[in-house]
């Protein structure tokens, strides 16, 4: 059942991702994005699929509970992108303010 929640939880917290993604994609530009925070939930993720790997206790019933870190790792694949988009945006900003 906890596994159960745990799911809920990435699930609703990483709901709204793609949404993200997209719209730093359409924006352009990184303003109104935050560095910091994108690379702390990063962390977070990381910490995370850490954690599992190192409780023996999940790893000793891995075979039936792998689906829980596929959640995880969804999360941190879309904030990956995320991050990449701020680094294209962040250009993008610098090379639009050199042409002004």
């Amino acid at each position: 059942m906890s596994e159960i929640l745990e799911i809920v939880m990435i699930v609703a917290f990483g709901a709204s991702w793609p949404l993200n993604v997209l719209k730093s994609y359409r924006a352009r530009t990184a303003k109104g994005q935050s560095l910091p925070f994108l690379v702390l939930i990063f962390c977070g993720y990381i910490a995370g699929i850490a954690s599992k790997f190192l409780n023996e206790t999940y790893m000793s019933e891995f075979s039936s509970k792998w689906y829980v870190l596929i959640f995880y790792f969804i999360n941190l694949t879309m904030v990956g992108i995320d991050l990449l988009i701020y680094a294209r945006n962040a250009r993008l900003d610098k090379n639009a303010a050199k042409a002004a």
